[in-house]
């Protein structure tokens, strides 16, 4: 696992409307207030006053809205403040453009070069006229008149219906600012005849002008510009409908001139800054699209010199910076990260517990749940995860993030983890990491956030199993030392009998890594653990070693040797101090001859006890398989 870095020390991220049993808002949520507040304070520009019904606008109002490619929406500050569309309808219309047309023909009228003018220029080819791409007012005016009337359907209808398909919702035209455009927008009207008298558009113009100014004066919000941006993102599928509203080739056609003319004359600057194929518009709206990952909505009123606004320039180029969303870094596909989710009653441990402890983990292990990932954990990824830290059930108590499936984490996902970590930390929660290379690990320790982590998940749900019981069972669940008439081996016996039995035992005690049993020795009777830990395994094909179960007080082991020509099948190794006590072959030998009843009777503890586990061991592997 590689962690992709970055030179930028930029802050952590955020996301407003998250359901969630926390108090306190994700890293993405703090993250996008943070920037929010510090980017209002910016003062520059002011909103666009040519057209009249759009003068008095409030310059203060500012919004963020990030939408991921499967429609989870981040926001914060005046989203759902409605404002005109103006620019940002272009990729769209563009788009159903070629939809209805096909890429031949739509080229034929309108060209995809960047132009290097301001939007509202006169920039058509000498000899055919033909505007330079579709993002200027030219090209716009010829992508509107594309447009077919269908199904009964007028253009604008059409227009206005597939822009509600990327919004999700119905949106509407301000008849106010329709009328103020078309009394006021003398350029658009000569454009629009200029492009007639080359056949660029082939019938009256006028029709094609007031549909273009009603597509202008379509409302929306940042939400809406959001969630029509993540369904471009989303190969032009809407996230949350699941309505295909363009065909991907369209959208590949439209992404691509965004990219290289959607801000018109800093077109160059955008790219190299932020990274994505974005589009402005006089409105105060600003859009930003990273294919496969997400979509970036920003409004704010005030504009600059190349009619885009001054805070949404400032919030693109500071999310893609500290996000990592240039198209360079963050290539890759986006998808969530999680490949899979579960509570550890899924996947136990394997080590045998005690019934008290069994039932403790039957009640209560859904409180720690495990998170598999996978793949390269780049924004789109790290945000999946994030969001589901920040939505965990109220009686979660411990989760574990499996990274053992993970390629690369990028710096932005380091972040999100150690403000994730503190994130659960103050809401009491653990994390625990399945981290072999301990790239996470060390980079939170680095951060000052120590958390638990294990080479393997088995490990990690051992730890979570023993950290539930601890919680939720009494001081006898887990108990530090267990004599073996206390057992559940010989506790089915009368308390006399079982007595009787420990009395033949022969007490033995280990150091850490020693080795009680190997593979392949002959029975040496049953052993009880009076205090500490063993460790069970077997040889693996490859020659190394499968690690099977952890013992702990009032366990036994050795038995099952007597069902296998009476031979060890796997080595038992003390995992710390142990002190055991043992009954011998030689005692269980004498125990048949001086007191047979007494032996049946212990022998028919063993077998309960051996089938108990036995179908323990069963069910847990059914459910390893199912996983």
């Amino acid at each position: 696992m590689r962690s992709s870095s970055s030179p930028t020390a930029a802050s952590a991220p955020s996301s407003p409307h998250i359901p969630g049993s926390y108090p306190s808002s994700s890293p993405i949520e703090s993250y996008l207030r943070r920037i929010h507040a510090e980017i209002a304070e910016l003062k520059d520009g002011k909103p666009y006053s040519s057209i009249p019904a759009m003068a008095n606008v409030d310059p203060n109002n500012f919004g963020i809205a990030l939408a991921t490619a499967d429609g989870y929406v981040y926001e914060v500050g005046d989203t759902r403040e409605e404002f005109s569309i103006q620019s940002i309808s272009k990729p769209f219309t563009y788009g159903l453009a070629l939809a209805d047309r096909g890429m031949e023909a739509v080229d034929a009228k309108v060209d995809v070069e960047p132009s290097g003018d301001s939007f509202n220029e006169i920039s058509l080819a000498e000899g055919t006229g033909r505007p330079a791409n579709a993002m200027i007012n030219a090209g716009a005016l010829t992508a509107t008149s594309l447009v077919r009337s269908s199904g009964g359907s007028t253009r604008f209808k059409r227009i206005l219906n597939t822009y509600s398909a990327f919004a999700g919702r119905q949106l509407s035209v301000s008849e106010r600012i329709y009328r103020s455009e078309l009394k006021s927008g003398h350029r658009n009207h000569a454009l629009a005849y200029l492009l007639r008298s080359f056949d660029i558009i082939e019938s009256d113009p006028a029709p094609v002008i007031k549909d273009y100014f009603r597509q202008c004066s379509v409302m929306v919000n940042a939400l809406d510009l959001a969630m029509m941006a993540a369904t471009l993102a989303n190969s032009g599928r809407n996230p949350l409908s699941g309505d295909q509203v363009l065909d991907i080739e369209s959208v590949e056609r439209v992404l691509s001139v965004m990219a290289t003319c959607g801000m018109y004359d800093d077109a160059g600057a955008w790219l190299s800054s932020v990274g994505m194929p974005a589009k402005s518009g006089v409105g105060g709206g600003t859009i930003a699209v990273l294919p496969g990952q997400v979509g970036l909505a920003v409004y704010s009123p005030p504009l600059d010199e190349h009619g885009s606004s001054v805070r949404g320039v400032a919030t693109s180029q500071r999310i893609s910076h500290d996000m990592q969303l240039h198209f360079v870094r963050a290539a890759r596909t986006g998808r969530s990260a999680i490949r899979n989710v579960y509570d550890i009653t899924a996947a136990p441990s394997g080590i045998r517990r005690t019934d008290e402890a069994v039932e403790v983990l039957r009640s209560h292990g859904h409180r720690a749940q495990v998170l598999e990932l996978n793949g390269d954990l780049l924004f789109a990824g790290a945000e999946s995860v994030v969001r589901a830290l920040s939505t965990l059930d109220d009686d979660v108590d411990m989760v574990v993030l499996d990274l053992r499936s993970v390629d690369e984490v990028s710096e932005v996902a380091l972040r999100l983890f150690a403000e994730s970590a503190e994130m659960l930390a103050m809401n009491r929660l653990g994390l625990v990491l399945v981290d072999g290379e301990g790239t996470v690990t060390n980079d939170l320790a680095a951060r000052g956030r120590e958390v638990p982590s294990f080479p393997t998940r088995n490990a990690a749900v051992e730890y979570c199993e023993t950290q539930l019981i601890a919680s939720y069972g009494s001081e006898l669940v887990l108990p530090d030392v267990m004599e073996p008439v206390e057992s559940p081996a010989l506790n089915q016996l009368d308390p006399e009998d079982a007595q009787k039995v420990q009395d033949l035992m022969e007490e033995r005690v280990y150091d850490d890594g020693d080795v009680v049993r190997r593979v392949g020795q002959r029975f040496g009777g049953v052993f009880f653990i009076v205090s500490g830990m063993i460790a069970t395994s077997m040889p693996a094909p490859d020659g190394s070693r499968i690690k099977l179960t952890t013992l702990g007080p009032g366990m036994t082991f050795g038995e099952m040797a007597l069902g296998t020509d009476k031979r060890q099948e796997t080595t038992v190794k003390a995992s710390g101090p142990v002190r055991l006590k043992v009954l011998t072959a030689d005692a269980m030998d004498s125990l048949e001859e001086e007191n047979p009843r007494l032996a049946v009777e212990l022998w028919k503890a063993l077998t309960r006890d051996a089938y108990t586990r036995v179908e323990q061991y069963l069910r847990e592997s059914a459910l390893r398989a199912r996983d």
